[in-house]
């Protein structure tokens, strides 16, 4: 029996990636967010969702990929790091699919670094490569200190 990996398939530039469904607490629109002094190039501010203030992180920043435009398909991902709900700005947030986990391989050693781990794997998905990626991983210890402050806001 091939076992499945339903993963929500979001857009950074042109490039597709995927994250377990399970991981992702709700999928938003961007709307205003409020902006915070001294806080890292990546971190674009707070929001306040269902009263709870939740940081908001530039993904494309986070990941040296060029900062975020907003637009009508720019959504953001609401998950759960540590204790924590944090919002990941994606450039869209496109489709819910099955893979198998049979067509994902590991990803190739030469592009696995001490601040890339948050790859977990590649799959070949209708002809394209799909980056799967693991939201626990995205931040360094330092990264996750910064965090857990800006609620505290």
């Amino acid at each position: 029996m091939n076992q499945l990996l339903k993963a929500i398939i979001f857009k950074i530039n042109e490039q597709k990636y995927g994250v377990n469904v399970n991981d992702v607490r709700s999928i938003e629109k961007l709307h205003e967010i409020t902006q915070l002094p001294q806080t890292s190039t990546f971190v674009k501010g707070v929001i306040n969702l269902r009263d709870e203030v939740i940081p908001i992180i530039d993904l494309k920043e986070l990941l040296s990929l060029g900062k975020t435009t907003q637009t009508e398909e720019t959504r953001v991902l609401i998950v759960q790091i540590r204790s924590r709900q944090v919002g990941i700005i994606v450039d869209a947030a496109t489709d819910v699919i099955d893979i198998h986990l049979s067509v994902v391989d590991s990803p190739p050693e030469i592009t696995q670094t001490k601040n890339n781990h948050i790859v977990k794997g590649v799959a070949k998905v209708d002809d394209e490569l799909l980056i799967i990626v693991q939201f626990e991983k995205l931040f360094d210890e330092e990264q996750l200190v910064h965090l857990e402050t800006l609620h505290t806001v």
